[in-house]
């Protein structure tokens, strides 16, 4: 295709000609004069930072030198920066800054080459306060406009300012960043060197003292919104004892490795893509898992959108680990209210891979397990704050020809055969315990009296014989309860999860431990591994039902001198009453050996909806509650009538002894169908109360305290 000449006539080139040269003109004017009024420019913009720094934040600001070096470069030295009343923050011995000059015309300072000599960055904690808590006291105008904030706005300008501080050209010696934390935890890195040249980055760090040798490097184009950062230390793992000191928590890598490799606007969404990678992980922390967790390779590969109110991980992330993947997806929305999503998809793979991606330690059961055929996963999850009860929660492992070739440390099986269960308390062994017709007090399912199997499902697991280990709409209605009550009042445990969570597992209460359990009942359950009535069976026998009780059988006759068979309506609902909190069974009845007046409801409540199934004839007159007699060689044990229960006064671990208290505490039946017990009304003197306020570490240490005394006196009354 020819293009047409186009014939511009000459008045008009010499027209446009006159004005760039007139442009031209009036820019080296204006330029000459900011270059001979640079200096005093610079001193006013210096004094109006330091007046601005002192009236914002309280920071008294130092310089001790400042000046122009060539067209765009700042020499400063002798800095200071010393928050009011607070230890110093900050020293620079010697600072050249170069800015580069277009960017600098829309208002934009873009480092282009920074040298630093000699500086120090001190972080002091102390008690409650800290050096750099004067980021919160900026003094807010009152006249400011208080507009919506537009979070991809916040993001897309935050990003740009972290880019715009890296120089493309870089010289930093002896510069030392510490950190005391109240004299008990401290941490030190010396800069030896940090050198960027035309975008590469070399570090040596310091770490303190000479305790370690760390390395950052990579490639740094942050014009190009492109970052390449790897950290490692020479001849050993990167650790901080830091963490240890202050979390208690171990944590060491050979390499880690973060990636940015594009940002900026889709529409109206800030978008963000990266990688972040890590070799050899190992994490410690008693909550995690009792041993070491170690991770050998790991990989995220993640797109990050933010928008006027939300922000998230798209779904087109992935985590690697090994040769598994899953792609997860999260959101999390600010406005008008918080709304909380989540779904995580794993496609169809290899399910040996997926097992043998689990983190080596975190899974001590299933360690060396062979499976074949492949796995699938999907999850969604969604919580709208203003409509708790809606919340969606949708959890699906489903297996393609899965098959369990080789049992891993444990063998799933094991309770199909006679096995010896070894109940603990306190982390200390109480006794072995056959399960099995070796015992005595061990009862084959068949013999064990309808009254307490009903009231067991009914009360704890109704769905039992139907589920496969989990039931999603319980788990769904304890997320909503305990958002609502902001604490955990509610669990979704059904009882092939309890049979577990005592026979194979350790009693340590971690975030491993609950993991392997689920998965552990998936196994067992999605495989058929074990019937549905031995498990029922085994459940019952191993059941912890009084102290130092376990299985119906032990139960049975310690109660009521009988033989499981032979429970009544009223004797099951009792036993189906102590299973949530045995240890206090004894404390339910009244001294003559009959129950306290605030169970009938519960008896009711239980009772009618066994009655709704069919599995009881229906009774108006408390489902048996009046005919329960504790055996009268118990009946010597028992709390004085008085002597109410508090049954919520437990500690974190869910099996102190609760406290004994004159006034009517009660559980939650208690409390939603219960009457007011007569009180004591014998004469006290008035107690003189204390008026002096108590800080929350010595009211905690009298609670505990308070707890040991009366966990004493309750073991010696039960003995």
């Amino acid at each position: 295709m020819r293009i047409p000449k186009i014939n511009v006539p000459k008045k008009y080139i010499k027209i446009a000609a006159w004005t760039f040269g007139v442009l031209a003109v009036v820019l080296l004017a204006t330029g000459a004069v900011a270059y001979s009024k640079r200096e005093a420019l610079l001193k006013k913009m210096v004094s109006k930072a330091i007046t601005k720094a002192e009236r914002d934040y309280g920071l008294a600001i130092k310089i001790n030198e400042y000046g122009f070096k060539g067209l765009s470069t700042v020499h400063l030295a002798g800095i200071t920066v010393v928050p009011k009343d607070r230890d110093t923050l900050s020293t620079i011995n010697d600072l050249t800054v170069s800015v580069k000059l277009f960017p600098l015309l829309f208002g934009n300072v873009k480092l282009s080459k920074v040298n630093l000599d000699k500086g120090t960055l001190s972080v002091v904690m102390k008690d409650s306060t800290n050096n750099l808590d004067f980021f919160l006291k900026r003094k807010k105008d009152s006249t400011e406009k208080k507009g919506k904030m537009d979070l991809s706005a916040l993001a897309s300008n935050l990003l740009n300012q972290v880019l715009y501080k890296i120089p493309d050209d870089m010289d930093l010696q002896n510069f030392r960043f510490s950190l005391n934390d109240n004299d008990t935890a401290k941490l030190s890195f010396m800069v030896s060197k940090a050198v960027i040249d035309d975008g590469d980055l070399e570090s040596t760090v310091l770490v303190n003292g000479n305790e370690a040798i760390w390395h950052a490097n990579g490639e740094l184009h942050p014009g190009r919104k492109k970052l390449n950062v790897m950290l490692f230390a020479e001849g050993k793992k990167v650790e901080l004892p830091y963490l240890n000191n202050k979390f208690h928590a171990r944590i060491s890598f050979d390499t880690v490795q973060t990636e940015l490799k594009d940002a900026g606007y889709s529409g109206s969404e800030f978008k963000i893509s990266g990688s972040w990678a890590v070799k050899n992980l190992l994490i410690n922390q008693q909550r995690i898992a009792s041993n070491d967790i170690i991770v050998p390779d790991a990989r995220l590969d993640a797109d990050v959108f933010v928008g006027e109110n939300y922000l998230g991980l798209d779904s087109a992330s992935t985590i690697y680990v090994g040769k598994a993947s899953i792609h997860p997806y999260l959101q999390y929305t600010l406005s008008p209210h918080k709304v909380y999503e989540m779904k995580v998809r794993a496609e169809e793979q290899d399910a040996q891979a997926i097992f043998n991606a689990l983190p080596v330690g975190m899974f001590e059961s299933l360690g060396g397990l062979k499976v074949s055929g492949k796995l699938r996963y999907d999850m969604e999850f969604l919580l709208d704050t203003s409509e708790p009860d809606s919340v969606k929660f949708n959890s699906t492992l489903t297996p393609v020809n899965f098959k369990i070739l080789r049992w891993g440390r444990t063998n799933l099986q094991k309770i199909n055969a006679p096995f010896i269960y070894t109940p603990y308390e306190y982390g200390r062994k109480m006794r072995d315990i056959v399960i099995g017709p070796s015992n005595p007090n061990f009862t084959p399912l068949n013999e064990i009296s309808p009254n307490f199997k009903n009231g067991v499902l009914t009360a704890e697991d109704p769905s039992f014989f139907s589920h496969k280990g989990f039931v999603q709409e319980s788990i769904r209605k304890s997320i909503a309860v305990n958002f609502k009550e902001k604490r955990f009042v509610r669990g979704g445990s059904t009882i092939s999860m309890q049979l577990v969570k005592n026979v194979y597992l350790s009693r340590q209460k971690t975030l491993a431990r609950k993991v392997e359990e689920i998965l552990i009942v998936w196994l067992i359950e999605n495989n058929r591994l074990v019937s549905k009535e031995r498990m029922l069976e085994v459940y019952f026998n191993i059941i912890e039902l009084g102290r130092d009780v376990y299985g119906i059988g032990e139960a049975s006759r310690h109660y009521f001198g009988k033989h499981p068979a032979d429970l009544t309506v009223g004797e099951g609902l009792f036993l189906t009453n102590i299973v949530p909190r045995p240890k206090i069974a004894l404390f339910k009845f009244r001294g003559d050996g009959g129950l306290k007046d605030y169970l009938l409801p519960y008896f009711k409540f239980i009772g009618n909806i066994m009655a709704r199934r069919g599995l009881t004839p229906v009774d108006t007159n408390g489902y048996g509650f009046y005919n329960v007699r504790l055996r009268e060689g118990l009946r010597q044990y028992l709390a004085p009538d008085t002597a109410a229960v508090d049954t919520t006064a437990f500690d974190e671990d869910g099996i102190t002894m609760p406290v004994i208290m004159q006034d009517e505490n009660k559980s939650l039946f208690d409390r939603l169908f219960g009457k007011p017990a007569p009180r004591d009304t014998a004469r006290r003197q008035p107690a003189v109360q204390d008026t002096t306020p108590k800080s929350k570490r010595e009211l905690r240490q009298e609670r505990r305290e308070q707890r040991r005394k009366e966990r004493e006196q309750e073991e010696g009354i039960v003995q």
